[in-house]
């Protein structure tokens, strides 16, 4: 049986996975990297981006905005400020959250500076959602288990 991580990805609202997986890629400030089993201890802050876990050959695709990874004895914890699974993203959602991406992108110029860390963090996260909505579309991926 082929060494596994055991991944936890974890936002304030919920757990989003927890499954042991073969490897998973995910975007840092420092660039893409990729967690192999045995990899050597690692503190980093995350990038928004998607995170790609790979289980049994199949991948499993997570958009995620912001937070901290943390690798150690084959354990791979993520806390994120958002994290959603692709195949959780409704046709919908993912069109309201590319409308809503347009309008805090117009609006952007007409907050107070106050108001303006929470429109961009809102941005981020729409913005996200479409990206990794729209390059998964149509590929084939696996769904993670109900928690």
């Amino acid at each position: 049986m082929p060494q596994t991580l055991k991944l936890k990805i974890v936002t304030p609202e919920r757990v989003v996975l927890e499954e042991e997986i073969e490897q998973v890629t995910l975007p840092t400030t420092s660039g893409q990297i990729t967690i192999l089993p045995d990899h050597v201890p690692l503190v980093s802050e995350l990038a928004s981006g998607d995170i790609v876990a790979m289980h049994e050959g199949e991948a499993m695709p997570i958009a995620v905005v912001g937070g901290l990874l943390r690798v150690s004895a084959n354990e791979v914890t993520i806390l994120a400020d958002f994290a959603e699974h692709v195949g959780e993203m409704a046709e919908d959602d993912i069109e309201k959250a590319r409308t809503r991406a347009e309008k805090l992108r117009g609006e952007k110029d007409k907050v107070s500076k106050e108001e303006f860390e929470h429109f961009a963090t809102e941005l981020e996260r729409s913005l996200t959602r479409t990206r990794i909505a729209e390059k998964w579309r149509g590929r084939k991926y696996r769904r993670p288990p109900k928690l």
